[in-house]
């Protein structure tokens, strides 16, 4: 089983279009999942949830779904806004390290940043460094031409509970001052990643699409569909590595050259056993080729 949690209606939607066969199921709390199969990838199941905005109910439903599904892989999915001008509007963004950069100590005259800052999973990351190059994940987007597919950027996400609209507020600045590896920013990731932190046995990744500038001009790129256009980037990309991640017990269907071989020396085994009148057994655990027993005076068994 696969989770993917978004944030919003927009990112749950684009989601929800990519699946099949979905059942609702109700959960401790209240909660509600959709259940159901990726409609590219039959078989797959995925539970699809909505947290709503903020790094709080992000944690609270991560580690309810943690705890009600016992998935192999959760994917926070959803929209982000663009801290840097060579982004487009639609480009995918793999969190590979989730910046909270609100913690800090404020005093007279400066505030010492405090952050906390999660890595990605690393075999999520190296099944979704592989996904670009492979045309078959643009299937879900509406257009499947190659000239109009977002690019994937693998970088780092700046996560808070504020809306950020602006690249000249004390905000924005102290972001880039101390943050300027990060290329995107949003809302939920901090709590995503703590949920999963703490959990420790399952793996993790953020995937967020561009839907602003974060430059003031968010009420006018949203009102253009900026957002549902996002959505739909992160949603493809999203279920695509969905698709791509072995659950336990299934069989590797990648081409047979992309498979890790490693190569087994048997070596040579020797074993000497000493007997007067009696029997001697031998019990081998691992057969590593042609065998030979031998004893003191008396003929060789092969």
């Amino acid at each position: 089983m696969i989770v993917l949690l978004t944030a919003l209606s927009v990112e749950h939607d684009a989601v929800r279009d990519l699946l099949t066969n979905v059942v609702q199921r109700t959960c401790a709390g209240g909660t509600i999942f959709e259940v159901g199969e990726l409609a590219a990838h039959p078989g797959r199941k995925v539970a699809l949830s909505v947290t709503g905005t903020g790094a709080l109910p992000a944690a609270t439903l991560t580690e309810r779904a943690l705890t009600e599904f016992k998935p192999t892989a959760v994917l926070f999915v959803g929209i982000a806004g663009g801290l840097c001008d060579w982004l487009e509007i639609g480009d995918v963004v793999v969190a590979t390290k989730i910046q909270a950069y609100q913690g800090g100590r404020s005093e007279d005259d400066e505030f010492l940043i405090r952050p906390n800052a999660w890595l990605v999973s690393h075999e999520l990351e190296q099944i979704a460094r592989r996904l670009p190059r492979d045309p078959r994940w643009r299937a879900g987007l509406p257009t499947a031409s190659g000239a109009n597919a977002p690019a994937v950027h693998f970088e780092a996400v700046a996560a808070g509970d504020i809306v950020l609209n602006s690249r000249t507020s004390a905000e924005a600045e102290r972001i880039r001052r101390s943050f300027n590896d990060a290329v995107a920013i949003e809302m939920e990731s901090a709590g995503f990643a703590q949920a999963g932190h703490l959990h420790g046995r399952v793996s993790m990744a953020t995937i967020r699409a561009i839907s602003d500038r974060a430059d003031g001009t968010k009420s006018t790129t949203d009102s253009r569909g900026a957002q549902r256009l996002a959505a739909t980037s992160a949603a493809a990309f999203a279920t695509a590595l969905a698709a791509a991640i072995n659950e336990p017990g299934e069989v590797d269907h990648s081409p047979r050259s992309e498979r890790r071989t490693v190569p087994v020396d048997p070596g040579t085994v020797h074993n000497s056993n000493v007997n007067h009148n009696g029997w001697v057994g031998a019990q081998l655990g691992v057969n590593t080729g042609n065998f030979r027993l031998t004893w003191p005076e008396g003929p060789h068994s092969e």
